[in-house]
């Protein structure tokens, strides 16, 4: 076997489709696992790679980067690049439609929430929403996908460890009437979790596929923020059926957002509306002062062209429920602005999935 014959091995191969990323990211193909097979023979070498993706854009931009980078090697021979495009749809399927196409056991609806920076209440957003979906008689959980920053324990006051069942699968804590899963039972208070992208994208499979949802009608997933390597193993993953953007309503927050936005606009994901959290503090007097900024969700949202779901105030008893694990809207919403919030924003979600799948049936 010749010098070059011996380098052109599957490993030298693969090393080299390290510098292809996946459309949209700055990940490569490699580390997210698309890269199935490599046959190197005399004169040929041959890439077999497994996409799932709704944008015929995605299966054709990694195609010509590969020979790109395939064809610039010496001595390589004839390169064959060999996509399979997992659940691609039909001619005239819907756009709306998520890369994953598999459900998750026991879960009807998925809905993401999600936002392009941290510190915007994300957290409390999904925590309270997943409330106030629960309140109108659906069965909901929680998973939270933050890993590195998970809050749901302290959000619900959750201090016991879950449970594996006879399967090996986790049996979920309830509180709330909610069913929930977080790194936070896992670990006390005061342990870091260490771990690199492809054992957190593993944490994450095992949240979604090694849970024992029962029978949910919505699994409201609260991402962690940014646009990272645990947003595209999800949507990778499972079929969301919608994702939800929070942001606060200055301009640092939305220039993130649209961030999310296109990213889940890039993978499919059917974007349900937009969230502007903190939109401004009521004093006693009943004055308004928008301490981030005045009406900046309200404005993104038209021109980002997504509806907007409502706009939460920044308020002490929201804040001081959350420390002692009781989320606000779990209040009479009579009785509270915000729990009425998040209570209405439930029920436009619900109208727009309902909305979703009677224009993709």
């Amino acid at each position: 076997m010749s010098e070059h014959a011996a380098a052109m091995s599957p490993d030298f191969v693969r090393e080299a489709l390290k510098q292809v990323r996946y459309p949209g990211f700055s990940r490569d193909i490699v580390s997210f696992g698309l890269v199935k097979q490599i046959d190197c023979q005399a004169g040929s070498t041959t890439v077999k790679i497994e996409v799932a993706t709704r944008d015929p854009k995605v299966p054709q931009q990694i195609f010509e980067q590969c020979h790109q980078v395939l064809d610039a090697l010496p001595d390589i021979g004839a390169v064959k690049i060999d996509i399979d495009v997992k659940d691609a749809p039909a001619s005239g399927a819907a756009a709306g439609s998520a890369v994953g196409t598999s459900s998750i056991p026991g879960v009807q609806k998925i809905i993401a929430v999600a936002s392009g920076k941290g510190g915007v209440g994300k957290s409390t957003v999904a925590s309270n929403l997943a409330i106030a979906l629960a309140a109108a008689g659906a069965r909901v959980g929680l998973c939270d996908c933050d890993l590195y920053g998970p809050s749901m324990a302290q959000m619900f006051a959750v201090r016991e460890k879950p449970m594996a069942n006879e399967q090996d699968e986790i049996i979920p804590i309830e509180a709330h009437g909610l069913q929930l899963m977080s790194m936070g039972f896992l670990l006390d208070d005061r342990s870091p979790v260490i771990v690199r992208g492809p054992m957190a994208t593993r944490y994450i499979q095992q949240f979604l596929r090694q849970v024992a949802w029962d029978s949910l009608d919505f699994l409201v997933l609260d991402l962690p923020p940014g646009t990272g390597d645990i947003q595209l193993t999800i949507v990778q993953t499972v079929r969301v059926d919608g994702c939800i953007i929070v942001t606060t309503p200055q301009e640092v927050a939305l220039i993130d957002a649209r961030k999310a936005v296109s990213m889940f606009a890039k993978v499919n994901v059917p974007i349900l509306g937009l969230i502007e959290n903190m939109a401004w503090f009521e004093c006693d007097a009943g004055k308004r002062y928008p301490i981030f900024g005045e009406n900046g969700g309200v404005k993104e949202a038209e021109f980002l062209g997504i509806p907007l779901l409502g706009q939460i105030p920044i308020d002490i008893e929201t804040r001081s429920r959350g420390d002692r694990g009781e989320p606000v809207a779990l209040l009479d919403e009579s009785l509270n602005p915000v729990s009425r919030a998040f209570h209405q924003i439930a029920g436009q979600i619900r109208d727009r999935l309902s909305l979703l799948e009677n224009a993709t049936s």
